[in-house]
């Protein structure tokens, strides 16, 4: 189900990462936007009293927390390893985000053939928090080339980045828990 210790800071760290660059224009907007610099930002971060309001929104619960692990531990660790046996590991990473809404993409599921449940349940809230991405406010925005820009950069990087980046090397797995290809008669290990 994707729940282990081998490999957790990785999968903490390398989706969540690979996901903020998919979003580098829209936090580029947000930084030029926002009135606090880095450093008021880190120290709301890091106050306890931020969190105790954070915990006691039932929104905020439902929206960065309850939905994205529920979401991801039903429809990827549990659905996930009973769709490959019977589509294959390509069909399924792709239809099975099908079965709750195209607004999740199949790149949760490419997460998940890591092995661990924890870097897409990360994904799924930062993009919970972030939103669609708001092209039209990027093209009405004064700096709307740099900011158009850093989205276009944000695609390819993550492109770019995607596979290096989800090598099981980094994850503990000598080869994924499900793979693409079958080089014996089972695909998944």
């Amino acid at each position: 189900m994707g729940i282990r210790l081998e490999g957790l800071i990785s999968a903490i760290i390398l989706p969540l990462l690979l996901t903020m660059v998919l979003f580098l224009g829209p936090l580029i907007q947000l930084a030029m936007d926002c009135p606090w610099g880095f450093i008021d930002g880190m120290k709301v971060v890091v106050d306890p009293c931020f969190w105790t309001l954070c915990l006691g929104d039932m929104r905020w619960l439902r929206n960065q927390v309850v939905a994205p692990l529920t979401e991801e531990l039903v429809f990827r660790a549990c659905m996930l390893p009973m769709l490959v046996p019977c589509a294959g590991p390509s069909t399924a990473i792709f239809t099975c985000p099908l079965f709750f809404g195209v607004e999740i993409t199949a790149t949760f599921s490419m997460y998940v053939s890591l092995g661990h449940l924890v870097g897409p349940v990360l994904c799924h809230s930062f993009c919970n928090y972030m939103g669609f991405p708001a092209l039209s406010t990027a093209l009405d925005h004064p700096h709307r080339l740099t900011i158009l820009s850093f989205y276009v950069l944000g695609v390819v990087l993550f492109f770019l980045l995607f596979f290096p980046m989800t090598d099981p090397f980094f994850y503990g797995l000598p080869t994924p828990v499900c793979t693409l290809t079958s080089t014996s008669g089972s695909i998944c290990s």
